[in-house]
């Protein structure tokens, strides 16, 4: 089984060389859309090829989650709300994914693979908190085509490594950049296995400035004080995934994440909480 190879690969590093390794990645400021990384959605993906390269042709896994997470980016309120879990792959070729949306692999190899996905972006509407978004207008759900690739160190240090770059049409509007690395920990084993690591995200004016600024429109309509936003770092982000193996199909995961806005983002005037958490709870059916 694939995650039994990965954790005997990685148990031998160790807690220390685990933290040493969190301690070289560069340090990072800025915001992602969604409150978990996107690797989280998928974490053992990336290792796969490399660990096992005569995989099936078709991998399915299937389920339901209940999520814990802010209303939407600085919010101080925050919600409860159940989904489904969809990951489905077609060889090394395309997929499609709650997390990572509908895309292809144009280049693929033991160690990287590299693609065009059609992802989405959320939104905000004021519908979901009266109080501190009235006035601001609503940020529609908008489709985000994306650029990303993504590159496995080495059997015996599997650190992977992954960026993209999105585009959101309409809603949000803007461009945005992420980058983001993570392992599997000591203290996995065949039937428990944990990925941990640090995210980053670039955003550009436009997006930054739909997201926290304040124009003189939403000013008088709000009563916020004008704000613009300027592009650049805006949160910096660590998640935790954990998958339990109760049988050989079915699989209990725990994603956690938190994330800390940082430059226009912390110092908007719309934003009530710099530092924000989500909690996923899912229960899983893999077909391979």
């Amino acid at each position: 089984m694939i995650f039994g190879k990965i954790f005997k690969a990685t148990a031998a590093y160790g807690v220390a060389v685990f933290a040493a390794i969190l301690a070289g990645v560069p340090a990072v400021q800025a915001q992602t859309p969604s409150p978990l990384q996107e690797w989280q959605y998928s974490s053992g993906i990336a290792l796969q090829k490399l660990f096992e390269p005569n995989l099936p042709d078709w991998r399915l896994v299937m389920g339901a989650a209940v999520e814990h997470k802010p209303l939407y980016d600085g919010a101080e309120l925050t919600r409860t709300i159940g989904g489904p879990v969809i990951n489905i792959r077609y060889k090394d070729l395309w997929f499609a994914s709650i997390g990572e949306g509908l895309g292809v692999n144009l280049w693929s190899g033991a160690h990287y693979r590299a693609g065009l996905a059609l992802t989405y972006d959320l939104g905000r509407y004021v519908h979901d908190d009266v109080t501190h978004l009235t006035g601001l207008g609503d940020l529609k759900i908008a489709p985000a085509p994306k650029a990303f690739i993504s590159y496995v160190i080495s059997k015996s240090f599997p650190l992977v490594v992954r960026a993209d770059v999105r585009q959101i049409i309409g809603g949000a509007d803007g461009l945005l950049a992420d980058i983001d690395a993570y392992l599997p920990l000591p203290g996995s084993s065949q039937r428990f296995i944990m990925f941990a690591g640090p995210s980053y995200t670039y955003a550009d004016h436009r997006y930054m400035q739909r997201e926290f600024g304040v124009t003189t429109t939403q000013s008088n309509a709000s009563g916020y004080p004008v704000y613009d936003a300027h592009s650049g770092s805006d949160e910096m982000g660590f998640g935790f995934s954990s998958t339990l193996f109760i049988t050989s199909h079915v699989l209990l995961n725990l994603d956690a994440a938190i994330n800390h806005l940082l430059g226009s983002a912390a110092e908007s005037p719309i934003t009530q909480r710099r530092t924000q958490h989500v909690f996923v709870l899912s229960v899983a059916y893999a077909w391979e």
